[in-house]
Order: C-alpha cells, then structure tokens, then sequence
C-alpha cells in the first residue's frame, strides 16, 4: 500500500509530506483548495504524461515522491524486474518535473524511463473518477476481472501454455511444409544433377592435378625437340666420343714412355668420356620422360574442361563439387524423410489442438459459472447506490474457430440502466455518475480480486446525496476492509466512514504548510492537515452547511459521524 507521499514545487504546493494507512482515508476540502493538484502529482510520480505547468511558479524544477510497503511476492515487484530494477519490500517511486517540459523517473533511485514507471505504477494503484472509465472499456480487461473472480488464473495460464505449444506445433509444420514444398519444386532437378556429379565423381584437389599434370605435358611437348637434338650431338656419326676415345687410346700406349707428363691429360680425357656416358644417359631419361601420349593429354583436358564446366553451372569452386553433389544427394533424401515428418508434424498438431481447445471449453465453462455468481453479487450492490431498475450482465461470446491466448471468449460488461431498456455496453449505456457507480459495486465484489493494493476515488459521489452518499460510503468502507481506499470528496456521508480525514486548504503568505515550511513572498500555498475528532466535525458541517456553519450543521455532523462509527 502507499505509505508516504513527498510533494515538492507542484503548482501551489510548495512542501508536503503525507503519511498514508490502511483502511479509508478521505481528502475533503473546498472548491479549488488543491485537490486536483494533489492528485495530478500523485499521477505524475505513477508514470502520467509530464508539463511543464506543474513547475511552482518561480521554481526550476518540482518532484513528487511515493513510497509503497509491499510483500515480496507482489506484482509490482515482478513489473520491476521485466525492466532490470532491484527492488525489496519498498518501492519509491519518483518523478522530477523542470520547468523546461523535462522530466526523470527513478524507482529505488534508479532511473527508470516513462514507460517503466507507468507500467509499475499500474500494478500499485488504480485511480476512478466519473469520467475514468479506462478499467470498464476494454473487454480483455473485463476477461481477466472475471477470471480474478472465479479463481481461475490457474486454468487460464494453463490455456495461454497449451495456446502457445499448438502455435509452436503449426509453425513448426508449415516450415516442414514449405521446405518439403520448395524440394519438391526442384525435385527434377535435383535428381538430374545427382545423376550428373555421380557420373562425374569430382574429388577434392583433383583439379589442381589434373592442372599441373597439363602444364607438365605441355611443357614436355615444347622441349622433346631440343632434347633429341642434343641427343644426337652425342650419338651417331657425329659423336665426338669415337675420336676422343682413338686419342685416349694413342695416350695409354704412350704412357710408360713420359709417365709424369701423359697420366694428367690421360684421365682428363678418360673423365671426359665418361661425362659424354653421362649426358647421353641423362638425355635419354629425359627423352623418355618427355614422351607422351597425345591422347592422354586430350582425356586429361576433356576431364579438365567436365570439372570446370559443372563449377561454372552450379556455381561453385571445383573442389567444392564433391561437397555440393553430397549436399544434392542430402536433399533427395531429406525430401522423401520430409513427407514422413510432416505426417509426424501433422499429428503433432492435431494433438495440441485437442489440447488446447479442452482447456479452452473448460475455461470457458468456468468463466460462465464465475460470470454468473458476478453478476448477481454486483446486481445486490446497485439498489442501495440508487440504481433501483438497473441490471449488470456479464456477455460471453465464444468463438472456436478464433481461439487465441485466453481461449475461446470475449467478455464484456453490459448493463440494463432502466426496465424496458434494452442492455448494451457499460460504457456506451452508462451516464458518467451511473458508470461511477457501476464501477464502485464492481469494485466492491472485486476488491480482494483483480485490484491493486491502493484505490483512489476521485468525486464519485458528485451529483448524488442523502441515502445515496451514505450508501457509497459504506461501500468504500467495506472496500478498505480489503484494500487501501484513498478518496476525494464533497460528500459529508462518505467523509464520516473514513478512518482517516485529511483536509486540503490553501495557505497565504507566512502561513504553515502541511510540512511547516512558509509560503514565500506572498505566495499561495496548498496545505493539508489530518484532523482530530473536533476538527473533523467541524469539517463535515462544512460539508453539510456551506459557508454558515450553524449549531444545527455540528449536531448533523455529530450524528453522521456516530452512525458511521467515526465519532
């Protein structure tokens, strides 16, 4: 629940700091005493639209603080955590409003953005009024009130899971069915160049191979030539080998003769012959090797040419043939698999659908009965609030055939304001006063369900009086039995069922605020006070009296506070 709210520079307050408690607490105060202002800043500090017209005049910058004492488990908590805050049982919420239109948001003094703070403050307070019907206009709110109503967040979280596993089973299939669809498409294909990178049998680094072994015979080509021609030099009838062995042969017989002189140039010519042994050898290995098949270059080059032509078609490197003619056989056989699968993926599906729309028809039941028990808890709360005629109607419409996260149907709150008229939609049926009312015995039935832990009412009670006042009074009440009521009204019968009474009035210059703090160079300040028993009863005959409070007015005051209990 709020426990303290600090209000700094907002409009004509200048310094306030309010301690809040449990049960009903009600602002009274006269027209244009700040009760409006009040609340605009409690709405800023929950996430509200910023303006720079909030800043006090004179003043760089205004800040609203609101502090909150939560269990643990609350969903205020778990919205802070979805936008990465640290939070313990105390939540503080703070907005800081400058008088240049720019504002900042801190939740435990960490800067939150707008948004954040919003979506927090939509877990710790709900504020109505006459004219606030934002919890009455949309149907998937009223869903989940009837839902809170009947006990049924646990059937309903059952049913977004099942909800969820059959939107995963279908999307699964329908990728199983267009990959299978797009194969299919090219199935004739496939199959072609299977058959064809089969025949072929790429392997990988073959054409670097098949490359050199080329360029090695093309090369051999070019230079059998001059190696039998060099060759030659070295054979046949123009071979100086005979001659140069004649010579060594002339030497040898000489040699006894000048021993010294002849054996150096004896083994220089036996070396030399044996060097011509040598080259006739070397180019006729080389001749060999050099000889070639023609047709074997012409088989290396159409193979050549197969590998390249089939890269170029397929559009990949011819090393990565081998992987691509794999890739193709994979894709046959994933298609003929597919078929299999998608069977599989089909019954999967029926599956889930069986699963979710028993969850949904169960939901649904469930839903009715608690709609039922609704609508007469809340049809007993509209005689006494002056709404003799009225009927409220809960309208279920369930569809199958549309079935989303929260099942089959679509609730909506309808309401029959008058005998013969024809039933509709709350908002649209409903005046803003009855709408007010609407709301109030909604709230009543619902308070331990679906609300948040405070509940602001803000002059629900305008247009109406006497037994009608009193009767919104003890529902608000009974409301803050359960949950922490804060109220804003001119109603004397709702401001004598309050546990607590807090008056708003406006202070002139070097007068005390709520907080002590003087208002400054004649300006205007908002105050508000917490009245004891005396001061109360004087309020309320205001309230009763207007102006003129008389004898008559107090003794009024007294009893409606005796009645109330709040004497």
């Amino acid at each position: 629940m709020l426990v303290r709210l600090s209000i700094r520079d907002i409009v004509l307050i200048d310094r306030l700091d309010l301690e809040f408690a449990s049960g009903l607490t009600t602002l009274t105060g006269e027209t244009g005493a700040g009760k409006s202002i009040l609340l605009d800043a409690f709405l800023l500090a929950l996430g509200a639209r910023g303006d720079a017209a909030l800043v006090r005049a004179g003043e760089a910058q205004g800040q609203v603080t609101a502090v909150f004492d939560l269990p643990p488990t609350h969903a205020a908590h778990g919205a802070a955590r979805a936008f990465d805050l640290d939070t313990s049982e105390e939540l503080v919420l703070r907005r800081v409003q400058t008088a240049d239109g720019r504002t900042r948001a801190f939740v435990n003094d960490q800067p939150v953005s707008a948004q954040a703070l919003r979506a927090i403050g939509a877990e710790l307070v709900e504020i109505h009024c006459q004219h606030d019907d934002r919890a009455l206009v949309d149907p998937s709110a009223h869903r989940a009130l009837v839902d809170a109503h009947g006990g049924l967040a646990g059937l309903a979280a059952e049913t977004r899971a099942l909800h969820a596993s059959l939107q995963c089973a279908r999307k699964a299939l329908a990728e199983e069915e267009a990959r299978v669809a797009a194969a299919r498409a090219e199935a004739d294909y496939l199959r072609h160049a299977v058959d064809e990178l089969e025949a072929l049998a790429p392997q990988k680094g073959e054409e670097a191979l098949l490359a050199e072994r080329r360029q090695s015979m093309q090369r051999s080509e070019k230079v059998a030539g001059d190696l039998r021609d060099a060759l030659a030099a070295f054979s046949g009838d123009h071979s100086p080998a005979s001659e140069i062995a004649a010579a060594a042969r002339r030497l040898e017989r000489r040699l006894p003769q000048a021993p010294q002189l002849l054996e150096p140039p004896a083994r220089a010519i036996s070396a030399a012959l044996d060097a011509i042994g040598f080259a006739e050898q070397a180019l006729e290995q080389a001749l060999a090797d050099a000889d070639f098949d023609p047709r074997e270059l012409e088989r290396l080059e159409e193979r050549l040419f197969a590998l390249r032509g089939a890269a170029r078609k397929h559009q990949v490197a011819v090393d990565d043939l081998a992987a691509l003619a794999e890739r193709f056989s994979g894709e046959l056989a994933a298609l003929e698999a597919g078929e299999a699968r998608i069977a599989a993926l089909e019954q999967e599906a029926e599956r889930a659908a069986a699963a979710y729309a028993r969850a949904a028809e169960r939901l649904s039941a469930a839903r009715r009965a608690a709609a039922k028990k609704l609508d007469a808890l809340v049809d007993a709360e509209l005689k006494p609030l002056r709404l003799d005629g009225a009927h409220f109607r809960t309208e279920i419409v369930s569809d199958s055939g549309s079935g989303g996260p929260d099942g089959y149907d679509r609730v909506e709150f309808w309401v029959q304001t008058n005998p013969g008229s024809r039933p509709g939609p709350l908002v649209k049926v409903a005046s803003g006063g009855e709408l007010a009312r609407f709301m109030l015995a909604l709230k009543v039935v619902l308070a331990d369900r679906g609300s948040a832990p405070t509940l602001v009412f803000d002059e629900i009670d305008t247009g109406v009086g006497g037994a009608v006042a009193d009767a919104i009074g003890q529902r608000l009440a009974r409301l803050a039995q359960r949950t922490q009521v804060l109220t804003v009204t001119h109603a004397p019968q709702v401001a004598a069922r309050a546990s607590r009474h807090l008056r708003i009035a406006k202070s002139a210059a070097n007068s005390a605020t709520g907080a002590g703090r003087k208002a400054e160079d004649g300006r205007v300040a908002t105050r508000v006070a917490e009245l004891a028993a005396a001061e109360r009863r004087e309020e309320i005959a205001r309230m009763l009296a207007g102006a003129t409070i008389t004898d008559e007015a107090r003794a009024a005051a007294a009893r409606l506070l005796e009645g109330a209990g709040g004497a």
